[in-house]
């Protein structure tokens, strides 16, 4: 499983964790390169600025941990939130 579906689910898991609304979050994976993917982070409007915290540092450590994820899987990977 080396497409980047661990990468998805750990960022899933992390988000809906995260949200009030965990059935508006979606997520999804596009495959930018063989060795790269980006995944999209959807979540309701009210709870974006929970995902991305104070200046951003939700955001950047569920970028950190997804990069983990993927050098697992021999990927690199980046997160955009898209509100």
């Amino acid at each position: 499983m080396s497409d980047g579906q661990i990468v998805q689910k750990v960022v899933e898991y992390i988000v809906t964790e995260i949200v009030e609304d965990s059935s508006a979050v979606k997520i999804d994976l596009r495959q930018d390169t063989d060795d790269s993917v980006t995944i999209e982070v959807r979540t309701a409007e009210q709870d974006m600025g929970r995902v991305i915290g104070k200046r951003g540092r939700v955001a950047r450590a569920i970028r950190v941990v997804a990069q983990a994820a993927a050098e697992e899987e021999g990927l690199s990977s980046s997160v955009e939130f898209i509100d």
